[in-house]
């Protein structure tokens, strides 16, 4: 039987994370009799590996949850976690190509700054370099003005 510090240092995790997932429900203590002690054995040691494993590929504290009680259930927990894991990907793959065009959106923005002076705030502009940008991607507001104009303007 191991004690919470034991078993976090057998882990490679924090006493704090041991204790956070008793709480949760996720890892089963038993109690010392004579100093109430948290305790836990060879099964919840490898039950606190998966937990800490799957939390590496991404899974959450309430996906692990679930699958832990198909575990529990002595269902095969198998095809929600393929499930699970392919819907984290579709998502992280969106969600990069986001970032995708986030970078060449402020790339581009970078390099069309390059050239142009800076600006006062007067009233009636905050910083002309945003304030002119329209990006090449088709992502912009359709209240924005053409930055050639704009830029001529400031120049002026």
């Amino acid at each position: 039987m191991l004690t919470v510090t034991a078993l976090a240092r057998e882990c490679g995790t924090t006493p704090h994370t041991v204790r956070y997932y008793s709480r949760l429900g996720l890892l089963r203590e038993q109690r010392h009799p004579g100093n109430e002690y948290r305790l836990f054995d060879d099964a919840e040691q490898a039950r606190l590996r998966f937990i800490l494993q799957a939390r590496e590929l991404g899974y959450s504290l309430k996906e692990i949850r679930a699958i832990l009680e198909d575990a529990d259930r002595g269902e095969s927990p198998c095809p929600r976690v393929r499930q699970i894991l392919q819907a984290h990907i579709e998502t992280n793959r969106r969600r990069i190509d986001e970032l995708m065009r986030l970078q060449a959106r402020m790339e581009s923005a970078l390099k069309a700054w390059d050239s142009m002076p800076d600006g006062i705030p007067d009233g009636h502009s905050v910083c002309h370099l945003i304030e002119t940008f329209e990006p090449d991607d088709g992502h912009h507001n359709s209240t924005s003005v053409n930055p050639k104009i704009r830029r001529e303007a400031w120049m002026s």
